[in-house]
C-alpha cells in the first residue's frame, strides 16, 4: 500500500509539472493569442515568430538534456525549470515589447524541456526501478489537462480581465502546481540496480532505425506544432465560428487528456509502431476537419488531433526511454531536437504564409502533407523492426 501511495505521489509531481511547464507556461499562449492580438498590438507575422521562439528554447533544452548522463544534475535542472517556468509567465504580462516577449518565450521553452524531458526521465526511471509498468499514459495526461485548463481559465476570464491580468493569474496558477510538483517527486537513485535487485541495461536500437524514427518524429513535430499554435485563430477566422476557437481548444484538452492512457493500452495489443502509425493517420485527419468548416467539423477534429498528437508523444518518449533504462531523458532529449526543429520551423513559416495570405490555413495544409511523410517514414521502421531484433523494445513489450 505504501509503495502504491509513492507511485501515486510520483505520477501526480509528473502530472502538476506538466499542467504548470506545458499548460502554463506554452500553451496558455495560444488561447490568449487572439487577445493580445486585438488588445496588445501583436501582429500575425510577430505571433508566429513568438512561438518559434518557444520551440527554440524547448529544443536547447531537448541539447542539454540529451547531453546529461548524470541523474543528480538532471533532477536539479528539473526543479530549477519549474521555477523558470512561472516566472517567465510573470513577464509575459510585465512588457509590451515584442522583444523581451521573445526573451520569455525562449526561457519557457527551456522550462518545458526541463519538465517534460527530464522531468519525464526522472520518472520513467524511478517506475522501471521500483518495477512498475513503464508506460507514461498517466503521467502524460498532464499535456492534456493543461491545454484544457488553460483554455478553460481564459474563457472565464476574458469576460472580466484584460490580457495582462490573465497572465498575472497564470503566474498564481503556477505557484500553486509549483509546490506539489517538486515536493512529491523523490530524489533519483543513481545504482544500477531495481529495487527488487535486477541490473538495470540499456538496449538501443541500430543507427539506420534511429534516424528514420527521428525524421518520422520531426513530421509529427510539424504536425503538431502548427495546429497547436494556431487552431484558435484559424477557428476564429472561420464563417460562423468567430470566437469558437477557444473552446475547440477546450475540447482538444479535454480529448488529449485520457488519450495517453488509451494509447497504452493499444500499444500493449498492438505493438509501439502499429499504435503509432495509426495515431499519425487520424491526426492527419483531425488536422483538416476543422478546415470543413461548422462547428461540428472542428470538434470532430480536435478530438481526433488531440487524442493523437499527444499519443504519439506518448508512445516515442515510452520506447526512447525503453532503449535507455538507466538514462531515459538521453534517447528522450535526440528525439526531441529532431521534434523541436519542426516546431521551431512550423511556426515560423506558417506566420509568413499568413502575413501573405492572410490566413493561417495555408500552414494547415503544409502540415498535413508533412504527416502524410511522416506516416511513410513509420511504415518504413515497422519493416525495418520486422527485419532487424535489435530494434525491438526489450524493456518491457516489443515494439
Amino acid at each position: 500500500m505504501r509503495e502504491q501511495m509513492q507511485r501515486m505521489k510520483v505520477l501526480g509531481a509528473g502530472i502538476l509539472s506538466l499542467i504548470l511547464v506545458m499548460g502554463v507556461a506554452r500553451f496558455a499562449y495560444t488561447p490568449l493569442l487572439p487577445l493580445m492580438q486585438q488588445q496588445a498590438g501583436l501582429g500575425v507575422a510577430d505571433a508566429g515568430w513568438l512561438a518559434a521562439w518557444n520551440y527554440a528554447g524547448y529544443l536547447s533544452g531537448a541539447l542539454i538534456a540529451s547531453m546529461i548522463s548524470d541523474l543528480v544534475l538532471k533532477d536539479r535542472l528539473y526543479r530549477i525549470g519549474l521555477v523558470v517556468a512561472v516566472l517567465t509567465t510573470v513577464m509575459m504580462g510585465l512588457t509590451t515589447s515584442v522583444f523581451w516577449w521573445s526573451v520569455s518565450r525562449f526561457l519557457a521553452g527551456l522550462s518545458t524541456a526541463g519538465g517534460m524531458l527530464l522531468g519525464t526521465g526522472l520518472i520513467l526511471n524511478w517506475l522501471i526501478r521500483h518495477q512498475h509498468r513503464s508506460e507514461l499514459g498517466i503521467h502524460f495526461t498532464g499535456i492534456g489537462l493543461g491545454i484544457a485548463g488553460c483554455a478553460a481559465v481564459v474563457a472565464l476570464m476574458t469576460q472580466w480581465l484584460d490580457w495582462r491580468t490573465q497572465w498575472f493569474v497564470f503566474s498564481v496558477l503556477g505557484v500553486l502546481l509549483l509546490i506539489p510538483a517538486w515536493r512529491w517527486l523523490p530524489p533519483p537513485d543513481s545504482t544500477s540496480v531495481t529495487v527488487g535487485g535486477q541490473k538495470m541495461e540499456d538496449n538501443p536500437p541500430g543507427a539506420g532505425f534511429l534516424r528514420v524514427f527521428m525524421a518520422a518524429y520531426f513530421c509529427a513535430g510539424v504536425g503538431y506544432v502548427v495546429s497547436a499554435t494556431f487552431i484558435v485563430a484559424i477557428i476564429d477566422k472561420l464563417p460562423g465560428l468567430g470566437g469558437r476557437g477557444a473552446l475547440v481548444f477546450l475540447v482538444l484538452g479535454l480529448s488529449a487528456a485520457p488519450a495517453c492512457i488509451v494509447w497504452d493500452f493499444i500499444a500493449r495489443r498492438v505493438g509501439y509502431l502499429n499504435s503509432l502509425l495509426l495515431s499519425f493517420v487520424l491526426q492527419i485527419v483531425g488536422m483538416l476537419l476543422p478546415l470543413v468548416g461548422g462547428l461540428i467539423p472542428a470538434f470532430l477534429g480536435a478530438i481526433l488531433f488531440g487524442g493523437n498528437f499527444i499519443g504519439a508523444v506518448s508512445l516515442v518518449l515510452t520506447m526512447a526511454g525503453r532503449y535507455y533504462p538507466t538514462r531515459p531523458a538521453k534517447m528522450m532529449g535526440k528525439m526531441t531536437i529532431a521534434y523541436g526543429i519542426a516546431q521551431i520551423a512550423g511556426p515560423a513559416i506558417t506566420g509568413t504564409l499568413a502575413a501573405r495570405g492572410g490566413s493561417y490555413a495555408d500552414g494547415l495544409y503544409m502540415a498535413a502533407a508533412v504527416m502524410a511523410i511522416g506516416t511513410v517514414l513509420v511504415a518504413v521502421l515497422r519493416v525495418m523492426a520486422a527485419r532487424g531484433p535489435e530494434n525491438a523494445v526489450t524493456a518491457g513489450n516489443p515494439v
